[in-house]
């Protein structure tokens, strides 16, 4: 397994999860008959990106799902962390 294409791969997870969750995010500020469109074009392009990932190599399948799995939390943290910023 390549270290390499591990570290790329989940970055690369990691930039789909933080993608689609600021399309879903807009798309909740939209009419229901879009956001619900949107959703279903957002699920295709997913299941298009999880089938070229899975028929890539191991590391590359690894790589995406680490950085899948980390960056939630991750994300979670930052947003909370933004809120306890002192205020001058």
């Amino acid at each position: 397994m390549d270290a390499l294409t591990v570290l790329a791969s989940a970055a690369f997870g990691s930039t789909v999860y933080l993608t689609t969750f600021s399309v879903v995010s807009r798309l909740n500020q939209l009419g229901s008959r879009t956001k619900v469109v949107g959703l279903v074009v957002i699920g295709m392009i997913l299941c298009a990106v999880i089938g070229v990932v899975a028929y890539a190599s191991q590391s590359v399948a690894v790589g995406f799902i680490v950085g899948a799995g980390i960056t939630p939390p991750v994300h979670r943290w930052i947003l909370q962390r933004r809120r306890h910023v002192a205020r001058p």
